[in-house]
């Protein structure tokens, strides 16, 4: 039986301002991954806030709310078998500095901070990412 599972990423700010967004999702394509959605938005504050909500005990919150929302992101659906797990292996460690080679967190990501992209971490936290940024 297949399981085919959907996950949201985010192409955050950095990788948005030296126009890597096609060269991402090409990656994502090449290891099959359908986009199943797609758009370009910027966050306000309170937005971003809101999204990282999971966060918001940690000492990084306040900087990673006020990154997401400093420019244009693109977030996606993704789908393919395994996405979440897909996703998190082709995505790489937080730090592009210990992100194994290939990643994309390794060819693009400058900082823990700036690690150009972000995919959910479960198939909760996938659910209630999707519905933060698509819900209709």
């Amino acid at each position: 039986m297949s399981n085919i599972e959907q996950t949201l990423s985010i192409i955050k700010p950095d990788a948005v301002e030296r126009n890597l967004d096609i060269e991402i999702k090409s990656i994502f394509q090449n290891q099959g991954f359908k986009i199943v959605k797609e758009k370009k938005l910027k966050l306000e504050k309170s937005e971003a806030e809101q999204f990282y909500k999971v966060h918001e005990t940690k000492p990084f919150y306040n900087d990673l709310c006020e990154y997401l929302s400093s420019g244009t992101i693109v977030v996606m659906i993704l789908e393919k078998e395994n996405a979440i797990k897909s996703n998190r292996n082709l995505m790489g460690a937080t730090d592009p500095h210990k992100a194994e080679e290939g990643t994309i967190r390794k060819l693009y990501g400058k900082s823990i901070d700036k690690n150009s992209v972000h995919g959910s971490d479960s198939p909760e936290n996938a659910k209630i990412e999707i519905d933060f940024f698509f819900k209709n």
